[in-house]
């Protein structure tokens, strides 16, 4: 029997500054990335991107793209545990993207919005075995509220980190508490043990 595959927590979050109202209105995406060192510590990267023009979903589609982009870099391979609080990632990869698939890439009430993104973050996240969790957002879980502030700064800065860079979570999160806010303890890391991906996703051309 072969050896799991690393495991890996992901943290991601999205911004649109002005999200829905007329004009170009500038967006962000965030991740957190959690790896255990093999003495039991863990190891953290950052990954933030950003689009000048853009919608909440379109960055939640990037979060995906991006951090699965940045952990299959020299044909890397993982398990992971992603966690946002977008309905629409978690639903759409435990439930849409299936239905999709076997009408065609078509939905009864019209064009799938985002498609190319929806395929290009299927395509990447394929890649790996991915159990898909949601969280409440703005509800003081640290690594999430971590990956806000990654998607709020660079929807704000129109910056990127051009790929996982080491985080600054620890430092952050002593800020942001003695500046007043309040958290959650930090999550713990998921047990390998009881990892159970969801479904494989489906092909895309």
């Amino acid at each position: 029997m072969s050896a799991p595959l690393p495991l890996v927590a992901v943290y991601a979050d999205e911004s649109c500054l002005g999200n829905g109202k007329e004009g170009a209105n500038p967006g962000g995406a965030g991740a957190l990335i959690e790896f255990r060192r093999p003495d039991g510590r863990i190891s953290r990267r950052d990954l933030w991107i950003s689009e000048p023009a853009t919608t909440n979903n379109r960055m939640a589609l990037r979060s995906v793209i991006e951090t699965f982009r940045a952990l299959g870099a020299k044909d890397g391979h993982f398990r992971a545990v992603f966690t946002t609080d977008s309905r629409y990632i978690v639903d759409g990869m435990k439930e849409w993207v299936f239905g999709w698939a076997r009408a065609g890439w078509k939905r009864k009430t019209g064009p799938i919005e985002n498609l190319a993104l929806w395929k290009e973050a299927i395509r990447e996240a394929g890649r790996h075995q991915v159990s898909w969790h949601w969280v409440r957002g703005h509800n003081g879980h640290p690594q999430n509220e971590y990956a806000n502030h990654l998607a709020t700064r660079a929807a704000a800065d129109q910056s990127s980190s051009g790929g996982a860079v080491p985080s600054e979570f620890e430092p952050w999160l002593a800020a942001y508490r003695a500046k007043g806010g309040r958290t959650h303890d930090v999550a713990a890391f998921p047990d390998s043990d009881s990892f159970r991906a969801s479904a494989s996703l489906p092909r895309v051309d």
